[in-house]
């Protein structure tokens, strides 16, 4: 018997998990404002498993349309722009030096791996008025959390298994029960 009806809800679990396990793997300001002529430093704090992997800052209203601008990959510095990472700590810092109007776009903390790229989104905003800015993530989390959200990811995928199976199991023995029932019926009947 299919079960399809449970296939689309227990997907979709699957993905809400995983996508929010993603998201708590990279994370950086969602806006930083800086002064015309100044610099600006944004900080993009990642899950320490990626400490390895090349870390780059790239600019484009969308990540997939998007131009690497500095990548730990090339060396730490392009024009005006620099990268250092810190793997202890989890993070890794863009520069920006004499910031001007056209720097004023959507830039896009990125850790490169084979499959998909884990990304997110830096607005940055070039003033006249503000004097310096230094930007750190709004929500800085630390080790123990980002392991507590993957360890809730897999409690959560092992509990829909369960109920998957639990349910199939129900339906199975509900099928067999049904079939053993209308069996004895009909041998009573033909007796």
């Amino acid at each position: 018997m299919s079960l399809g009806f449970f296939n689309g809800p227990a997907l979709f679990l699957f993905w809400l998990t995983k996508h929010a396990v993603d998201s708590v793997q990279l994370s950086a300001p969602e806006v930083v404002t800086g002064a015309y002529g100044a610099s600006v430093t944004v900080s993009c704090q990642y899950d320490l498993q990626f400490k390895e992997y090349t870390k780059y800052w790239c600019k484009g209203p969308v990540y997939e349309l998007c131009s690497k601008v500095v990548t730990t990959a090339w060396g730490q510095h392009s024009e005006r722009s620099s990268i250092a990472d810190d793997k202890d700590a989890g993070v890794f810092i863009v520069t920006m030096t004499s910031l001007k109007e056209s720097d004023q776009e959507m830039y896009w903390c990125v850790i490169g791996r084979l499959g998909r790229n884990i990304y997110t989104g830096v607005r940055l905003r070039v003033s006249h008025t503000v004097i310096t800015s230094t930007a750190t993530p709004l929500l800085i989390l630390e080790q123990d959390e980002i392991s507590w959200w993957a360890t809730l990811r897999w409690i959560l995928f092992i509990l829909m298994l369960c109920c998957l199976a639990s349910t199939h199991l129900a339906v199975w023995r509900t099928t067999a029960t049904r079939k053993i029932q209308l069996q004895q019926l009909f041998q009573l009947k033909h007796l």
